[in-house]
């Protein structure tokens, strides 16, 4: 197989020499890739003016619709994938982390996507600001595309994983996207591609691959750029200090190396579940995709009087479950490291952290592997270390991305968590107790060094997804040497490749800006009333009034009967005057809200097919029995289901009393059909 790029539009073979890539355990050649640089010009070129323009085209919605539908195809597809996931020395487990996981983030942000994000091109950020006296100038933040390129540099351990959640925010933010896989397994990144461009489900130049050299890419970027790292912290350093960072203003986020710990609390005793679940989420880390994972647990932070515990029962379930060998042997539940290379570098770093620990279970120079040969594979056992000093610097300064851990022993939670924190900044941290106040402490005392933390219990053990899977509601990344950036978090990705900006004017004008009606723009009423109209026929701004509707005292009694709700200030007079926010009995606030609604619906069938909700709901000031109210009911935002044949119209709902004081402020929430035939 020779890996190709996809560039411009096309593939490109490589022109000049070639490198050899080998499968992982039989060094076996099953790729080649270019090394000569690529001409980047026309590939940026490309992004920003075919890919760019194609994509803002388009809404947050039709992105989201395009993600789903690219799921669905990869999907169909994964078998192929998961034959050229072997190569990399992936067991099938692994390869479902990596590809399935990969197609589970573009399901997870085209389900986020629809859900909460506008059928537009621009989101809005929070509430309008009123910045004048009279209302008349207002301030509001909002996002758009940025019009530059996303550029993903990619690390070798997750070829599918690892591309795919860097492109669902990016697609779904309207940006395009250039990936830069890592030599070793390019060759899995591509055939992903492949599948994404015969599904022509993306448009053009929205992602492209670029194999072999790239020597001066990031000089081609410019301020309206993106770079998204995921690497070593010293290749992570010399990125983030390049001339179009520092000067050009590119944004630049990483996700580099990391001592993630996995602690287990003072709370616990042998033969617990708590202590079975830390031994087997260690074993597990230890040995998923042979500890190359970037969130694998390299300390196990355990008390001084458990060590011998852990380290015996980590011992036996090695023993009795991990057989390291070929990834496709059904008895194989740990494969290969990625190639002959990287285990030499692997064992070079175990030499450094023997340095300050000694080997306690497995041994790297005698072990059994399963139809494979071990002279030809990147073949390693789970190393299980123990520090000789917990202070000592090796355990919290030395990753060693293979099947390695070491058990350093803490004397209390305070020292636990300052052990923690010497590994200057993580990805992931976790925490094994039953006791709500050890996790309390410890999340607490750990939470500014890391950027997600884990609590795992008998309770939350049949659910979680475990210490090394970092999912895409859920922020990815970590502080300090673990890179300083940020990954997934649902829409926060999204919003890392749009551009926020605040807008200043009136109400007419930012009403324009936004596509949704702000307080003080104009208004139409009059003519048909809006629940009457469909989808196609209402605008932003169409608005009816209700009442005045004169509230009774026999309307509140009705209602404290009626819902049960005979709170004092409802029904006692003289309670409810002693109160201070009242002079006297007041109506039910959810009273005012029913009342309104029966003041603004047409209640003939029409397009409106339901309500769903209320949003921001605020009671400003008390009803009393004699108050007249008036509602008016305001078109604020139009989104129509590009997948279905309705829409959802948010409504700006203001009820007033007779002095034109606003008694209650929300927003309704309704389906509209996109057409309706009277």
């Amino acid at each position: 197989m020779t890996v190709r790029s996809y560039v411009a539009g096309r593939w490109q073979a490589p022109s000049g020499p070639t490198a050899p890539l080998l499968h992982a355990a039989t060094s076996e050649q099953v790729a080649v890739v270019g090394t000569d640089p690529i001409d980047l010009v026309p590939v940026l070129d490309h992004a920003r003016s075919v890919g760019g323009p194609a994509l803002r085209a388009l809404t947050f919605h039709e992105r989201a619709l395009a993600l789903k539908n690219l799921a669905l195809h990869l999907n169909a597809r994964r078998d192929h994938l998961y034959e050229l996931s072997a190569w990399t020395g992936a067991t099938r487990r692994d390869s479902l982390v990596d590809v399935d996981g990969g197609i589970g983030v573009l399901f997870s942000y085209a389900g986020k996507g629809r859900r909460e994000l506008p059928n537009a091109h621009v989101l809005v950020d929070g509430p309008v600001e009123r910045l004048g006296r009279s209302g008349a100038f207002v301030g509001q933040h909002l996002h758009t595309s940025r019009r530059g390129v996303a550029l993903q540099v990619n690390a070798f351990n997750f070829p599918v994983w690892g591309m795919l959640e860097k492109l669902a925010p990016a697609f779904l933010a309207g940006v395009p996207t250039v990936v830069k896989p890592a030599a070793q397994t390019a060759y899995l990144s591509a055939a992903v591609v492949e599948e994404v461009v015969a599904s022509g489900l993306l448009p053009e130049g929205s992602l492209q691959l670029v194999v072999g050299g790239t020597r001066g890419l990031l000089d081609l970027l410019a301020e309206q750029d993106t770079v998204a790292f995921t690497g070593s912290a010293a290749t992570a350093a010399l990125l983030r200090g390049h001339p179009a960072v520092q000067h050009r203003g590119v944004r630049f986020t990483s996700e580099a190396d990391s001592l993630n710990f996995s602690l287990l609390g003072v709370d616990v005793e042998p033969g617990s579940p708590e202590m079975d679940l830390f031994v087997r989420q260690l074993v597990a880390e230890m040995t998923a995709k042979a500890g190359q994972k970037c969130t694998a647990i390299r300390r196990a932070l355990v008390p001084e009087r458990l060590v011998p515990d852990v380290v015996a029962a980590v011992d036996e379930r090695v023993r009795a479950r991990v057989r390291v060998g070929n990834p496709t042997s059904d008895e194989v539940t740990m494969g290969a490291l990625v190639g002959l290379d990287h285990r030499a570098v692997v064992r070079e770093d175990l030499d450094r952290l023997r340095r300050g620990a000694r080997l306690v279970v497995g041994d790297p120079d005698r072990f059994d592997v399963v139809d494979a040969d071990p002279t030809r594979g990147a073949f390693l056992p789970p190393l299980l270390l123990l520090a000789d000093d917990p202070s000592r610097s090796e355990s919290h300064e030395i990753e060693v991305f293979g099947p390695v851990s070491t058990v350093v022993g803490y004397r209390d939670t305070e020292h636990a968590v300052d052990l923690a924190a010497r590994g200057r900044g993580s990805l992931v941290g976790s925490v094994v107790s039953a006791d709500p106040d050890v996790v309390r402490d410890v999340v607490l005392g750990v939470a500014p060094w890391h950027g997600r933390v884990l609590v795992l219990d008998q309770e939350s053990a049949a659910e979680s997804t475990g210490h090394g899977s970092p999912l895409p509601q859920l922020v990815h990344g970590g502080p300090g040497r673990a890179g300083g950036g940020e990954e997934l978090g649902g829409i926060r990705s999204v919003l890392h490749f749009m551009q926020r900006t605040a807008v200043q004017g009136s109400p007419r004008a930012l009403s324009a800006v936004t596509g949704t009606w702000v307080t003080g723009a104009p208004r139409r009423e009059g003519g048909t009333h809006p629940f009457r109209k469909s989808l196609a026929e209402l605008e932003v701004g169409d608005t009816v009034t209700g009442g005045p509707r004169t509230v009774t005292l026999e309307d509140v009694d009705r209602f404290a009967d009626l819902s049960g709700d005979r709170f004092y200030a409802h029904t006692d007079e003289v309670a409810a005057a002693a109160n201070p926010f009242f002079e006297g009995r007041v109506a039910h606030g959810y009273f005012v809200v029913s009342l309104a609604a029966g003041l603004f619906v047409s209640p003939e069938p029409g397009p409106v097919l339901a309500n769903y909700g209320l949003e921001h709901l605020r009671f400003l000031t008390p009803v009393y029995p004699g108050d007249a109210l008036t509602v008016r009911l305001t078109v604020k935002r139009i989104s129509p289901r590009v997948d279905a044949d309705y829409g959802e119209v948010v409504w700006d709902a203001e009820v007033v009393n007779q002095d034109g004081e606003a008694v209650a402020t929300y927003d309704v929430l309704t389906l509209v059909a996109k057409e309706w035939d009277r």
